[in-house]
């Protein structure tokens, strides 16, 4: 029991001093795992080894593909490609469903770009077509939202998704996460989009504009600062190339080997590794960038991948420090045999997920936390096999979703910029997230009836 108490206190010490005090989580995390090294009775010479291996180990086990994942998302977003996009959905759906237009956009787009950078992106685009259908704006902003925070908890290159692979060693199984990803992504933003349609016609009042706001929102003048935007097929080629090569390999990688075992396995299982075909991914975004100077404007767009990425990759580190010095500790032997008689499976890393995620707002810190809980708990719950721990990483992820209220930065990103007041968002937002989280672990939760 008194591990267990150790556990809490260092959780609720995590979650106090990156909530209220505002301390990065990179360091909170790693002061849990050495303040936890002591508490849980670690020999002291053990404690600095464990954490620096864990830490130097997750940052070469992810951090090249959480680093090209990022770089290709900038150059998307910096270059129009996310708008061109855009634009190629609207000319294949149509108008006639804009709510379900604007959340496939979303779900496609957040897919390489961050949910919050997406949202800046694709805000003028969503003001533009609801004024269009004649639609409510709340509902339009909502499927914008269910649509991007789908993908961005469930498929990689996105990084919390990749921080949980990792940190649940199940980085060489991309290509399954890749694949039960889209289905519970889609299964979840589908809930989010029945959540929007509700308030379809519904004339909801909304914040007065700024002075100047409009000009600024304006979707023509934001799509003729980009200048000539990319053609629709290099726009996706930067995700797709990667998704692919990866999905390939792991059909390469199935037991009845449908490629042979000849070169063109080798290559295959090469070109698929996650780290080769992100680099694979950043060569095709190469070709977005336009105009002169294009050496210096990639060097520029490295730069701030650099400075997006070193965060996440410090806080996913960092996270696995401190889940190496859980593992160390008796605690593991104690959950284990508590939680092995409950039956709970995929409900653990869920709940656990969701908690984090409600009481401190960041989707990525909640993945990157729970995934170093879990994984000593892992046989316990029958969940220590490749297959169960890719469902636990998307387990993660839908509880990651619930629920986005005001300690999450994305909540305000959608609410100010579409000029929703915060008791009207949390009517409509935080449910949102709430609904569409659990919408995403039952299809989970189905996934695994069917494959564990």
């Amino acid at each position: 029991m008194l591990s267990i108490a150790i556990l809490v206190t260092l959780v609720a010490a995590i979650v106090f001093a990156t909530a209220k005090l505002k301390i990065n989580p990179f360091l909170a995390l790693l002061a849990a795992a050495l303040v936890g090294g002591f508490a849980f009775g670690l020999p002291v010479d053990t404690i600095a080894p464990t954490i620096t291996t864990a830490f130097g180990a997750t940052l070469g086990n992810i951090g090249l593909i959480i680093l090209f994942g990022t770089i290709i998302g900038v150059i998307l977003e910096r270059t129009g490609a996310a708008i061109a996009m855009a634009e190629a959905l609207i000319r294949v759906l149509g108008t006639r469903f804009p709510t379900l237009t604007m959340s496939v956009i979303g779900f496609i787009v957040s897919i390489p770009v961050f949910c919050d950078s997406g949202f800046v992106i694709l805000n003028s685009l969503k003001k533009s077509l609801a004024a269009r259908a004649k639609v409510s704006l709340v509902a339009m902003t909502i499927a914008l939202m269910t649509g991007l925070y789908a993908t961005h908890v469930f498929v990689p290159p996105t990084p919390g998704p990749l921080a949980a692979a990792g940190n649940l060693n199940v980085i060489d199984q991309l290509g399954l996460i890749i694949g039960f990803g889209l289905i519970a992504a889609a299964v979840s933003a589908v809930a989010g989009l029945l959540w929007a349609n509700r308030f379809l016609k519904k004339n909801i009042e909304l914040m007065p504009e700024v002075a100047g706001e409009e000009d600024e929102q304006d979707y023509d003048k934001i799509r003729a600062s980009y200048g000539k935007l990319p053609n629709a097929f290099m726009a996706f080629l930067p995700i797709l190339a990667p998704i692919l090569l990866i999905c390939i390999a792991s059909i390469a990688k199935l037991p009845g080997l449908p490629f042979g075992e000849s070169g063109l396995y080798i290559a295959v299982v090469f070109l698929g590794t996650p780290v080769i075909a992100l680099a694979v991914g950043l060569l095709a975004s190469l070709f977005l960038l336009r105009g002169k100077g294009k050496l210096d404007m990639f060097g520029e767009r490295v730069t701030e991948g650099i400075r997006i990425s070193a965060p996440i990759l410090l806080i996913t580190a960092s996270g696995a420090a401190f889940g190496a010095v859980l593992a160390a500790s008796d605690l593991t032997e104690f959950l284990g045999s508590s939680l092995s008689t409950l039956g709970l499976g995929l409900a653990v890393p869920f709940l656990i997920s969701a908690a984090l995620k409600t009481a401190q707002g960041s989707s990525t810190v909640a993945m990157v936390t729970t995934s170093v809980l879990l994984l000593p708990l892992l046989p316990a719950l029958g969940l220590d096999s490749d297959l169960g721990k890719v469902l636990s990483v998307l387990a993660i992820g839908a509880g990651a979703m619930v629920v986005s209220h005001a300690n999450d930065s994305f909540f305000w990103v959608v609410s100010q910029l579409s000029r929703i007041p915060v008791a009207t968002a949390y009517r409509t937002l935080t449910p949102a997230t709430a609904i569409q989280g659990v919408a995403g672990f039952a299809a989970v939760w189905v996934i695994g009836l069917i494959v564990l």
